[in-house]
């Protein structure tokens, strides 16, 4: 059984152009972008909703009207504002731009285009047990490519995108405090550059590992993909009833 989260914020990375999908970006944001019949947004904020967090603020950009409105129709409990960070802004200075609106608490951050099944209670128990500015869900990435054993000519085994063990990558789920936006100059920076590279060196970085479900939503074919496994009753991500 998970135990209720307490109350706390979560911020949204929803700006960007999504430009590897675009067959779907011309005419809405990314987070828009349709798994099972519902916006990616809506799936993601249903995963924090799960562990107790209806608070929300969304970080707009490339299309910040088509979010804003869908956010007004919300049949949900949620208390959700979306501001315009600009079209231009980088992903650090979306999250300098909405500082005030997570006051001086302890807050999530996450992409608006990964799913995943992490435990965010567990999340944010670890981060409270290390004591640090950040935490930061470490997964493993799939392979883009199936694996084929061969005995010769012949395929003696199959893998399809089986992970990498040995690589961690930034699975796009964060605890942060308020601290972390000393670390973050304006709206050109990039969040996954200076603020984290100088959180690591100062050893100020932890890292939740996750090695369950995680998939970004970055192209047509992961898009493909989610709704897949929405489809075929295997969303891993899909924790609510």
């Amino acid at each position: 059984m998970f135990k209720k989260t307490v109350p706390m914020k979560c911020v949204i990375l929803a700006g960007g152009f999504g430009t590897r999908i675009f067959e779907e970006t011309r005419t809405k944001p990314k987070p828009l972008v349709e798994i099972g019949g519902k916006p990616i947004l809506w799936h993601i904020m249903k995963s924090y909703s799960f562990y107790g967090i209806n608070d929300f603020v969304i970080c707009c950009g490339y299309k910040s009207n088509m979010i804003q409105e869908y956010v007004k129709s919300f049949d949900e409990s949620w208390n959700v504002i979306a501001i315009d960070t600009g079209l231009e802004t980088m992903t650090g200075g979306r999250l300098k731009r909405v500082q005030k609106y997570v006051d001086q608490n302890t807050f999530c951050f996450t992409y608006g285009d990964t799913l995943n099944n992490v435990n965010i209670s567990d999340l944010i128990n670890f981060h409270k047990k290390h004591q640090l500015l950040a935490t930061v869900t470490a997964c493993h990435p799939n392979e883009k490519y199936g694996i084929l054993q061969l005995k010769e000519n012949l395929v003696v085994e199959f893998r399809e995108k089986p992970p990498l063990e040995n690589v961690w990558v930034n699975g796009g789920y964060f605890v942060l405090e308020p601290d972390i936006f000393d670390y973050i100059e304006g709206d050109n920076t990039v969040w996954e550059k200076t603020p984290l590279e100088k959180l690591a060196c100062e050893e100020n970085l932890s890292a939740f590992k996750h090695v369950d479900f995680y998939q970004p939503m970055d192209t047509l074919s992961d898009k493909n993909y989610l709704n897949k496994l929405w489809d075929s009753n295997n969303a891993k991500w899909r924790l609510w009833n």
